[in-house]
């Protein structure tokens, strides 16, 4: 009994060690530059959020430029928070 308690244990501490990764890499804040209206700025976001909305883009036949020019020009309050809420709206099929 007390080996598979101890695969079991391994077993919370992999999946541990997994999601402890995943949630580095998901958390981790990337600067990247883009186009908006002909002009170029940086946004800051977390790689989650990068990844997402390339697939948004994508999904559009669009590119992440485009979608950010669009997203810019309809926001209210900073681009950052804006380019997160559109990702969270689409997730859950608001858009």
């Amino acid at each position: 009994m007390s080996s598979e308690r101890q695969v079991h244990v391994g077993e919370t501490k992999d999946r541990s060690s997994v999601l402890r990764e995943q949630l580095r890499h998901a958390a981790e804040i990337k600067k990247r530059s883009v186009v908006i209206a002909g002009h170029r700025t940086s946004i800051s976001l977390e790689n989650a959020f990068w990844e997402d909305l390339r697939q948004i883009a994508s999904s559009r036949a669009t590119s992440v430029n485009q979608l950010v020019t669009e997203i810019d020009e309809n926001r209210v309050g900073n681009l950052s928070s804006a380019i997160r809420t559109l990702v969270l709206l689409y997730q859950r099929g608001g858009l």
